[in-house]
């Protein structure tokens, strides 16, 4: 008979894979499988296409019907490059009451549970269908959640998605999205004395961001609308995070490139601030170009996430609801897989143990409390199912 982990023991397996977003996370999806295969269940997986180093997981207990509970979660962590740990954190250190290591709030310690869920949900059996989903690509996007999602079209339908961020065991109903560009401005190398016959790509970048400056001054002073004034900032908000450019102090320079990135309040759509943002890289560059025809600013887009927008009739919320009690509003500024899920026809909550004020830092660590907490509530999820 095949061992059956806890939570505990399979929150340490999972921490021991360093599946940095950066690096591969086969050898966690090898385990998972395998693990769960020794249980009798299938699960099926999607391979990143031009990166087939990454893989997301999927499975299905229960009738072969559709209405069934989705438990969500990536694979993927960000890096502890350059952060002060105190422990080993690819290995999870139990210590006044809190467990440390990469990944434990930030999810792999939904993940053990949702694991260990979906094992006992076989083992006790249940009349209603409970599924599993781990994606890759989270932490830089959350862009492999759109694949998988599609690649779960395979099983059959589930109605609700509880998404296992932290939040300390609240119902999440509604948070920002987001559009991320990469710029890079062109610019024409001269002497700086003569710096009117060239164009210098760091001031021209410095105008762009001038422009994000101005914006987010406009974006404060306005009342806030719809739903805007469920978040916290209330409004929307473009931030510069990155910037490089340069050859020397008496050079104009030829380059300079920088990362823009919107985050969006539900009630409105990604689409109108792509616009905003072209036509003002269009605007800089034909200005640019009366000085030398050569020069231009370059949107690269790389990663969008819609906003996860409250509604009624929130089935999977009211799920969450009714194993937890809770019955408080919460929004968050923070994107989640759950946006992806929601424009795919799920219903959608954000649930799971943890802080997210401890996550991506050094020494991350979940609490006992927390963690057992997350058992409770799983244990209530499959009492609800069966």
């Amino acid at each position: 008979m095949a061992e059956v982990l806890s939570p505990r023991a399979l929150l340490d397996k999972l921490v021991s894979f360093p599946t940095v977003s950066r690096d591969t996370n086969l050898p966690l999806i090898d385990w998972v499988q395998e693990y769960l295969a020794s249980h009798g269940i299938e699960a099926g997986r999607h391979v990143k296409p031009d990166e087939p180093e990454k893989a997301a997981l999927f499975a299905h207990v229960g009738p072969e019907e559709e209405g069934g509970v989705v438990l969500s979660g990536h694979t993927d962590v960000v890096p502890v490059d350059g952060q002060d740990w105190s422990t080993d954190p690819f290995t999870v250190t139990e210590k006044d009451g809190r467990l440390y290591g990469r990944g434990t709030t930030d999810m792999k310690g939904f993940d053990a549970l949702a694991i260990w869920s979906l094992v006992e949900a076989k083992r006790r059996g249940v009349t209603r269908p409970l599924q599993i989903a781990l994606s890759y690509d989270e932490e830089i996007g959350c862009a492999g959640a759109p694949p998988l999602i599609e690649a779960m079209s395979g099983l059959p339908r589930a109605r609700d998605v509880i998404v296992g961020e932290p939040t300390m065991m609240k119902a999440v109903t509604g948070h920002k999205g987001g559009v991320t560009y990469w710029v890079h401005v062109h610019g024409f190398e001269v002497h700086s004395s003569l710096l009117h016959t060239g164009v210098s790509a760091i001031m021209w970048g410095a105008e762009m961001i001038t422009w994000a400056n101005q914006l987010n001054a406009a974006l404060q002073a306005a009342e806030p609308r719809d739903m805007a004034g469920l978040f916290d900032p209330p409004y929307t908000n473009v931030h510069v995070g990155q910037i490089r450019g340069g050859t020397a102090h008496n050079i104009s320079a030829k380059d300079c490139e920088f990362c823009f990135g919107y985050r969006v309040v539900p009630g409105e759509t990604l689409d109108q601030w792509r616009r905003l943002t072209e036509d003002k890289a269009a605007e800089l560059t034909a200005q640019m170009q009366k000085i030398r025809p050569e020069t231009r600013i370059e949107l690269e887009e790389k990663f969008s996430l819609p906003p996860f927008a409250p509604e009624t009739g929130n089935t999977a919320e009211a799920l969450v609801r009714q194993i937890t009690g809770d019955n408080s509003e919460n929004f968050v500024s923070y994107g989640t897989e759950a946006s992806h899920f929601q424009v795919a026809g799920y219903k959608a909550v954000v649930c799971g143990p943890g802080s997210i004020n401890v996550a991506h830092q050094p020494d991350e660590y979940i609490t006992l409390a927390q963690f057992q907490e997350g058992q409770r509530f799983m244990e209530r999820l499959l009492e609800h199912l069966a």
